[in-house]
């Protein structure tokens, strides 16, 4: 935003976007993971005419957990297709996505357990004691990572590979773990805002005599209107909203409030 008060440079088609900003409005996030995807759904729900491409460059995109024992393994798909495999998702960056994958087959080398492997993948399986019995502990645990019950083993595993490495002056191997680190927790962060299969809401909170109503359709939220009103008004929209959205909404109204007076 600060960005838009100085000098545009190259950007000097949008003088006239600023010169007709009336207010700002904001919405806190609990993650810059969902604070990239809510920005994505509003371009794509009402594309603004000053924004050259639509819904940003990101790529959306899905990880999936085989357990089967030809195919075992984690991948990314660009589908939502989750046909004998265990899916999570959408994520926003492909290449984040692909790191994270590459981070948790190092933690959890669940493609280590599958019935076919090569001369080399056999041999880096049996230095590590890892077989098909092994199979259903490595899907646990990468599935515990995505689903946000147990993402810390998988981040603390990674943690030590990477010190391990810096310690043993493979600087080179640090940086791509500390990379991995990084779009782990990336696709590891709360984000709500765009769920895979999610229905509809409308999603209200108030706060000195401001309500602000999300609307939420298809589980992407995709817009929202603030408007002043006494609490008794919006009563009802706020005890319908899903307690998991609760905190959210009177979160941003009372930032609204606060962006209002000032």
């Amino acid at each position: 935003m600060q960005s838009y008060g100085g000098d545009l440079r190259d950007r000097a088609h949008l003088a006239e976007m600023v010169a007709q900003v009336a207010r700002v409005e904001a919405v806190a996030c609990d993650s810059v993971h969902e604070a990239a995807w809510l920005e994505r759904n509003l371009l794509e729900a009402d594309m603004p005419p000053w924004n050259r491409g639509l819904g940003g460059e990101e790529t959306s995109i899905y990880i999936l957990v085989d357990t089967r024992p030809h195919t075992a393994g984690v991948r990314p798909s660009y589908v939502a297709r989750f046909d004998g495999v265990v899916g999570f998702g959408p994520y926003l960056g492909g290449t984040r996505a692909r790191q994270a994958i590459s981070g948790l087959h190092r933690a959890f080398p669940l493609s280590y357990t599958r019935d076919r492997l090569t001369a080399t993948e056999r041999d880096i399986a049996t230095r590590r004691g890892i077989g098909p019995q092994s199979r259903e502990r490595l899907a646990a645990a990468v599935i515990s990572a995505l689903d946000g019950t147990n993402a810390e083993a998988a981040l603390e595993a990674l943690t030590a590979a990477r010190d391990r490495a810096a310690g043993a002056l493979n600087f080179e191997l640090a940086s791509r773990i500390h990379g991995e680190l990084a779009a782990l927790e990336w696709v590891t962060s709360v984000q709500r805002v765009t769920v895979e299969g999610g229905g509809d809401h409308d999603v209200c909170g108030w706060a000195d005599g401001l309500a602000v109503t999300f609307t939420i359709r298809g589980g992407r939220l995709n817009g929202w209107d603030q408007r002043g009103c006494s609490r008794s008004s919006v009563a009802r929209a706020s005890a319908v909203t899903p307690p998991e959205w609760a905190g959210f909404a009177q979160r941003n109204a009372e930032l609204a409030a606060t962006l209002i007076r000032a």
